[in-house]
């Protein structure tokens, strides 16, 4: 959607094969993040499947011109609703944890026992969903989600951006 720009998140964890730094995420040393949190630096940030995860303030400069998008769990959107009670969420649901399984055992980065704590979690985060979020997007069809998402922030924003669904 013309306007709005997707954040790059902060991570501990290891970069992935073909992911760069500042493209896909900030890559910080344990160090690092846990210097830049005591520094006032994130927005949100959380520990997930034991790495740590955070939206750096400095991402909001970035969209000042139109709107930021944040990929955040559970824990990040709790602290965003707190700082930013405007900001617009969706929760992005799987259609199912057998899905969800499979497309994690699929994309093959993470060991077995790293997929069962991500889908314990993720168990967690699908109970809260419907008690803590307006909008729940659930990514059956990738197209299909997709549009809804488009929609629904194109009636949030109040325009239809080029190429949305009318």
């Amino acid at each position: 959607m013309p306007g709005l720009q997707l954040s790059v998140s902060a991570t501990t964890r290891a970069p992935r094969p073909a992911e760069e730094d500042g493209r896909d995420y900030h890559f910080l040393t344990p160090e690092q993040f846990e210097a830049r949190l005591g520094a006032g630096d994130f927005l949100e940030h959380a520990t997930y499947a034991g790495n740590r995860y955070g939206t750096l303030k400095s991402e909001l400069d970035r969209a000042s011109a139109g709107g930021l998008v944040l990929e955040i769990e559970l824990q990040g959107a709790r602290q965003v609703r707190e700082r930013l009670p405007d900001a617009l969420q969706v929760f992005i649901a799987p259609p199912s944890l057998d899905a969800l399984r499979a497309r994690l055992v699929g994309r093959g980065s993470d060991s077995a026992e790293q997929v069962e704590e991500r889908l314990a979690t993720a168990e967690g985060e699908l109970a809260a969903a419907p008690s803590e979020f307006e909008h729940v997007v659930v990514n059956d069809r990738l197209e299909s989600a997709v549009e809804e998402l488009v929609g629904l922030v194109a009636r949030i924003w109040g325009r239809q951006p080029r190429g949305a669904p009318q």
